[in-house]
């Protein structure tokens, strides 16, 4: 399970360092192969080649008529790009995908479960603060209205 938040550094060549608690788990669980993909919020998205290939699919059944749909799959399935942790627990994230989640030198690498979110950092803290600000004003889901925590 991932979850936490971390800061990580990107190198000059856009590689970081998946931080050690995660790297036996990512071995295991999918040896090493992760898929980047975007998300709406401009961060990425990382995911266990396993988890992802599930995801894929999932999406591919969309209908190709509907124009979300498709606007889903271009985004999702048109950026996945793989990539395989090194010998010295790092991936190498393309300039497409730097650039897309304006990553430079300090990011955040967020555990959610099944995936990692990687954001800038500036970017991040800016985004919860925000939502951390707006929390008294949101109107929540019929869903997240019964939820106990």
């Amino acid at each position: 399970m991932l979850r936490g938040a971390t800061k990580v550094t990107l190198d000059a060549k856009g590689r970081l360092a998946i931080p050690t608690r995660y790297r036996d788990w990512i071995g295991t669980r999918c040896s090493g192969q992760l898929i980047a993909t975007v998300d709406k919020d401009y961060c990425l998205l990382l995911y266990p080649l396993p988890d992802w290939e599930e995801i894929e699919r999932k999406l591919m059944r969309l209908p190709s008529l509907d124009t979300k749909a498709r606007r889903l799959q271009r985004l999702m399935v048109g950026h996945a790009t793989e990539l395989d942790v090194d010998g010295h627990g790092r991936i190498l994230l393309s300039r497409e995908l730097r650039e897309f989640a304006g990553l430079e030198r300090q990011a955040v690498l967020l555990g959610q479960g099944n995936r990692f979110e990687l954001w800038d950092e500036e970017r991040w803290n800016g985004t919860r603060d925000g939502w951390l600000n707006d929390g008294d004003e949101v109107d929540l889901s019929a869903q997240l209205e019964t939820l106990t925590l």
